[in-house]
């Protein structure tokens, strides 16, 4: 089987897509080795260059073009494998748990990618060399349709989306769905699946949110890929503010439960169901 390489992905921002990121990569860490997997390594890509998916996992922002993911990028192709091995790093969350960090100069990158031949599979090309070592890969990305996420959408099988329960939020869903199925059919990418929809700052006590989460639920195809629902939970700023993750910060808040739902969630779709 396929290593499952699941990519977050809105081109809004505020949306709690890195802390989902960061704490859906920790779950699914944490459940592989308590359950005794062989292979319980779990990779985070850190595609935005505000790197807070990077600072959240390692303690630090201090990665420049030549120990991050930009390294990887410009690397020759006979290079990438030991490339790769320079600045993957251990997050300090969990030893198992592994980062590929991102920078500032990621947009510089970007750019200079612009007319690169190839430049949209860089990312798939490059995790391609190493995915038999993780028993998952998860990917963070700005939020923007931009050359990255295209690199991120065509290196992954599996794409989450994350929204919260507004009205113009559940408007813009459907051109994230678009996005999704434009680079599986136009990029000849057909192994990427929608596989989840994870709705965050869920506030119960706002009339609209339920709504809206009702609208979602009743929906024939994407009430199937409701993955989570995350409470509005104060603990999730203290956390990644704390440089760490919600099942550490505070494993009984309300928040951590959610996550620890998505993530069984998220397994039975990722390792026995399909997408859509």
């Amino acid at each position: 089987m396929a290593t499952p390489t699941v990519v977050l992905t809105n081109n809004k921002g505020g949306v709690g897509k890195t802390t989902t990121t960061t704490n859906f990569a920790y779950g699914l860490c944490q459940y592989l080795k308590q359950a005794g997997a062989a292979n319980p390594r779990v990779l985070v890509v850190d595609t935005d260059s505000q790197s807070h998916a990077t600072l959240t996992t390692t303690g630090t922002k201090d990665y420049n073009r030549h120990n991050s993911l930009s390294a990887v990028l410009t690397a020759d192709r006979k290079e990438m494998v030991q490339v790769l091995s320079q600045v993957i790093v251990e997050s300090h969350w969990m030893q198992e748990l592994h980062v590929l960090p991102s920078s500032t100069e990621l947009e510089t990158t970007e750019r200079e990618l612009f007319s690169a031949a190839g430049a949209p599979y860089r990312l798939a090309d490059a995790l391609n060399t190493i995915r038999h070592h993780y028993a998952a890969i998860v990917i963070d990305t700005r939020p923007s349709f931009s050359l990255m996420t295209e690199m991120s959408l065509l290196a992954a099988t599996d794409a989450v989306i994350a929204l919260e329960p507004r009205y113009l939020e559940t408007v813009g869903l459907q051109s994230v769905i678009n996005k999704i199925y434009e680079i599986r059919e136009g990029w000849r990418h057909p192994d990427l699946r929608l596989s989840g929809i994870i709705v965050t700052k869920m506030d119960k006590r706002v009339k609209g949110h339920l709504e809206m989460i009702e609208q979602i639920k009743q929906h024939p195809t994407l009430g199937k890929l409701v993955s989570g629902i995350i409470p509005a939970n104060e603990a999730v700023a203290y956390a990644h503010r704390s440089h760490m993750s919600i099942y550490e910060y505070d494993p009984k808040s309300a928040a951590s439960q959610a996550y620890a739902h998505m993530v069984g969630w998220m397994i039975k779709r990722l390792f026995v169901a399909e997408g859509v």
